[in-house]
Formats: C-alpha cells, sequence, structure tokens
C-alpha cells in the first residue's frame, strides 16, 4: 500500500538511502532537515538515481509550529525519525547540544504528530542503548545502559516512545537499534559526507585514503578484543535502509511497539576495516594508535535473528562491499557534494 511518509533528517547519510529505497518501493516521501550535517545536494542526486521530486522542508524538529504547519499541509500517515547528533565522542564533550538537539527535537516532533493524528514512528535508535554488554552477540531483550550522551538521548527517546505507545495503544513504533552503518549507494554519486573532521571510522578512514587527512587515529589497542581494537557491527547503508522499509510493513499493520537489531552478527575491529579498505584501494592506510575515548566499549555486534523471522530482513552485502562502494564514493568525490 503506498503511503505517505515523512522522513526527518532524510538528506543525510541514511536517511537519503532510505529514501531511495521508500520510493523504490512505491511509497511518498517528504523530506524534512536542517542540513546541518547534510547538504541540499544529496537530495538532488537521490531524485536523479529515483526520477522522482522529493518535497523538501529545510526545518529544525525543535521548530514544532513549523513542523505542524508541515504535517498539516504534508498529512504524512507515518514517520521515520533521523534527526538528530550523532557522534559518541563528541557526545561527551558537547552534552547539552546532543540533549537539546536529540531529546527536545523528537518531543517537539511527537506533538506535531500527536496534534495530527500521525501516530506511526520508526525510531533511529542505537547499539550504544546496550552499554558494554556482557556478552556478544547482542539480543534484543539485553540490559539497556548507556554510556555516553549520545547513548542516552536514544536510551531515553526509546523510554520515551514506550511510555507514549503505552499511553495511547494507538501509537505504533517501531525501535531500530542499528549498529555501525558504511559504505555507499552503489552507483558512487552518494555517500557519508560528514560537515568537518569525520566522527565516525569509515569516512575517517576513506579520507585518509584521498589524501584529505594525514592518517587514521585508533583509539586504544589494549582492549579485550583479538587484535586489542575496538570490534563493531558495520552493515551496509543500503541493507539498514532496506530494514526501514520491511519495518514500515510491520508498522503498516498497527502492530503496536517492536524492536529490532539491524546488523549482519558479524563483529570486525578497528584494524580489520583499515586491512578491507586497504584492499578496496590499492594501499596502504597510514594509521597511529591514540589513547582510548571516553565511552568506548571493546566489542559491540547483534544477533539479528528477530528482524529476520519477524521482518523477513536480513544484511546481503559483505565488508568487501561495504568498503568497495565506500572508497568508490569517496573516490570519486572528494570533496562530498561540493565537487
Amino acid at each position: 500500500m503506498q503511503e505517505k511518509i515523512l522522513v526527518t533528517g532524510g538528506a543525510g547519510f541514511i536517511g537519503t538511502h532510505t529514501v531511495i529505497e521508500l520510493v523504490q518501493a512505491g511509497h511518498q516521501v517528504v523530506v524534512v532537515d536542517n542540513l546541518v550535517n547534510s547538504s541540499r545536494k544529496s537530495l538532488e542526486v537521490v531524485e536523479r538515481i529515483t526520477g522522482v521530486e522529493i518535497p523538501f522542508y529545510e526545518a529544525d524538529i525543535r521548530d514544532t509550529d513549523t513542523l505542524r504547519d508541515i504535517f498539516k499541509h504534508e498529512e504524512p500517515t507515518g514517520v521515520i525519525h533521523f534527526a538528530g547528533l550523532k557522534a559518541v565522542g563528541e557526545s561527551t564533550r558537547i552534552p547539552l547540544a546532543y540533549y537539546d538537539n536529540n531529546i527536545a527535537g523528537t518531543v517537539s516532533l511527537l506533538k506535531a504528530m500527536e496534534e495530527n493524528n500521525c501516530k506511526n514512528i520508526i525510531f533511529s535508535s542505537s547499539a550504544t542503548v546496550y552499554g558494554d554488554p556482557h556478552t556478544v552477540p547482542i539480543l534484543e531483550d539485553f540490559p539497556l545502559s548507556a554510556t555516553n550522551p549520545y547513548g542516552r538521548t536514544k536510551l531515553m527517546l526509546e523510554e520515551i516512545l514506550t511510555d507514549i505507545h503505552k499511553a495511547d495503544s494507538e501509537w505504533n513504533v517501531v525501535l531500530l537499534r542499528y549498529f555501525n552503518p558504511i559504505g555507499a549507494h552503489e552507483s558512487g554519486d552518494l555517500g557519508e559526507n560528514p560537515n568537518g573532521i569525520p566522527n565516525n571510522l569509515l569516512p575517517y578512514v576513506t579520507q585518509v585514503a584521498v589524501g584529505k587527512l594525514e592518517q587514521v587515529q585508533v583509539f586504544g589497542d589494549d582492549y579485550d578484543t583479538e587484535d586489542g581494537t575496538g570490534v563493531r557491527d558495520y552493515i551496509h547503508v543500503v541493507d539498514l535502509a532496506k530494514g526501514h522499509v520491511a519495518a514500515l510493513k510491520k508498522l503498516q499493520k498497527g502492530s503496536g511497539l517492536n524492536v529490532y537489531n539491524l546488523g549482519t552478527g558479524k563483529g570486525y575491529s578497528v584494524l580489520e576495516i583499515i586491512q578491507n579498505m586497504e584492499k578496496a584501494v590499492g594501499r596502504p592506510i597510514p594509521y597511529r594508535i591514540v589513547e582510548r575515548r571516553p565511552g568506548d566499549i571493546a566489542a559491540c555486534y547483534s544477533d539479528p535473528a528477530k528482524a529476520k523471522e519477524e521482518l523477513g530482513w536480513e544484511a546481503g552485502l559483505g565488508i568487501t562491499e561495504m568498503c568497495e562502494d565506500a572508497w568508490r564514493w569517496q573516490s570519486k568525490h572528494p570533496n562530498g557534494f561540493e565537487d
């Protein structure tokens, strides 16, 4: 069934790839983004890839009045909510900005949704809500306990959305706990394009490979992992985007409150990521070991079986495609969307 879906943060890395998958699945899409960490040009690429014009509103989700107007005008049936700040390290330095953007922004969005009787939401949560897990792989029913302000904003928002559903069963909520999205669109024209120095590993590695940055900083090599560097579950952004389309089908059935891990179920260390990127690039990538970052943990990877069983979704692309696609994007567009 075709629905009109409002996508917050829809000009960002995961947002743009999800918009493509939504359009290709036959949905109408409206995008709201304040362009703080994204570019209007990314949506132009989406329009070129899909052949569909995407209605776009440059707005901050903390501006409830503007959101109300958008909901009244567009009348979406559901929301996929990506908008927010998203870097663990940065969140420990500027926690207030994270609580303001992520918590206050989402509350503002939920108010506008409720006033316009739009009670279907897919929320972009994160594996950081599991904190430092007692074991891996991680299941959805593991204890929740974030170790940094970014993770705490995601955990608080999960709790807020759970409370809203408990108070009003008309709300349908899907909480998607992502692991680490990397890769890029196969065209090489759409990928992660952080403003300033990247906060996430893969864009940092690709910017070193393309010569924009001098060397990769590896935060700690004394973790309890095989090579001492942090292990994470990396997932191709296109697989992640397809997970949202699968979750939307669940949402449309009036399914109440559901939680899913979206990951591959495999863990790769920082050094393994660098080695796989070296294969994609065809040359060594310089790195140096530096101090651990506050809030980081040793290992974090998912058990994605529940998403496979209930959504019919699983990741299909491996680490080779993730690195090759990320490199295709970065080498084709060394300055991101400014090229």
